[in-house]
């Protein structure tokens, strides 16, 4: 393998298992606990469908998403570096439906530096779980803090809950904005006031 399919490989998803048989199976009961007939022809594939895609929705279970962040360059720069409007889907674990949003994640570097698309392939492969937006924006930064040892990090999240938009209170339009702040940036107002105004400052 060269160099450059080996870098390659190194950035797809590891395998992982998933149990197909029995996602089809429950998707089957639930159909037909709903008054639905799953053997009639619009129904008979979708237990394979919903499979698929749950194995695809939650693959984030199977990865350590900090691997991403194993490889860092030398540098003396330690201004804020930001990566804003990350576009992410993650499953709320309360109802299984989906809330969808962007992420902005930034950090003070202590001497080292990642590559920018692995700040994009830690939010993806994050969102990947079922689980509440709080504890994605707190995985993602403390992910961060871990990896980088930085100055500072902070993450914020804007997302639309589609539990809130299509059930319930039914209030589309509706974003639910969560942040975590680390180091720097919960100590200092003026750095935590600067990455806010780039995030916010968008056209």
């Amino acid at each position: 393998m060269s160099k450059s399919e080996a870098e390659s490989s190194s950035e797809e998803t590891p395998s992982f298992s998933v149990d197909h048989a029995r996602i089809e199976s429950a998707v089957r009961e639930i159909l037909a606990a709903v008054g639905e007939n799953p053997d009639r022809e619009g129904l008979l594939e979708t237990p394979s469908r919903v499979a698929k895609m749950y194995a695809e929705l939650f693959s984030g279970l199977h990865v350590d998403p900090g691997r991403h962040l194993k490889k860092v360059f030398q540098e003396t720069y330690d201004e804020l570096v930001l990566v804003r409007d990350i576009s992410f889907n993650s499953m709320c674990e309360h109802h299984l439906l989906p809330f969808l949003g962007v992420a902005h994640v930034g950090y003070i570097p202590r001497g080292s530096v990642v590559g920018l698309s692995k700040l994009a392939r830690i939010v993806e492969e994050v969102s990947r779980r079922p689980q509440v937006q709080e504890r994605m924006t707190e995985t993602i930064a403390n992910l961060l803090e871990e990896q980088l040892a930085p100055k500072g990090v902070i993450v914020v999240l804007e997302a639309e809950h589609s539990c809130m938009s299509i059930r319930g209170i039914r209030k589309p339009g509706s974003l639910t904005i969560t942040s975590a702040v680390r180091g720097l940036f919960r100590k200092n107002e003026s750095s935590r006031a600067e990455a806010m105004a780039l995030i916010n400052g968008k056209k």
